[in-house]
């Protein structure tokens, strides 16, 4: 049987992670992030395929490709969550359970942060817990999807 697969789906600049505003940001890298995702999907049954892109339309290619290869998306759309109708057109489209994360509280922060587009195409948004925002995203996907199962 093979595992169900998650795409985790990083928008512009987090490549920056660990050396940009570490006040904001903290000082883990997104390599740090995604081994913490792959030893927490792994236990959950799951696998990742993780990815960091600065290009909008790169990151609407990931996720139509996920709508064929995963059964679930996370996405830290990073500034084009207040910006980019386009992704939120395609997490729409791909009709996958998403979530939306964020490693700073975005609602703490500068009030154009205050409004995600991406939070209408998705099941939830998790965000100010750091890293951990990405594992918290994994246990809710693999419940949704656990659940959806059971029907």
């Amino acid at each position: 049987m093979s595992m169900k697969t998650i795409y985790i789906l990083n928008g512009p600049n987090l490549n920056l992670l660990g050396q940009r505003e570490p006040h904001i940001y903290g000082h883990d890298t997104l390599a740090t992030i995604e081994g913490l995702c792959r030893t927490k999907a792994k236990a959950l049954g799951f696998e990742i395929s993780f990815h960091q892109s600065n290009i909008e339309g790169e990151l609407v290619s990931l996720i139509q490709e996920a709508r064929e290869k995963a059964q679930g998306l996370i996405i830290n759309a990073a500034s084009y969550t207040h910006t980019s109708i386009a992704l939120h057109d395609a997490v729409k489209a791909v009709g996958l359970p998403a979530i939306e994360v964020h490693l700073s509280n975005v609602h703490a922060r500068e009030a154009f942060r205050h409004h995600s587009y991406m939070a209408a195409a998705t099941r939830g948004v998790i965000c100010g817990f750091g890293p951990q925002s990405y594992t918290l995203a994994l246990d809710a996907l693999a419940h949704i999807l656990n659940q959806k199962e059971k029907a």
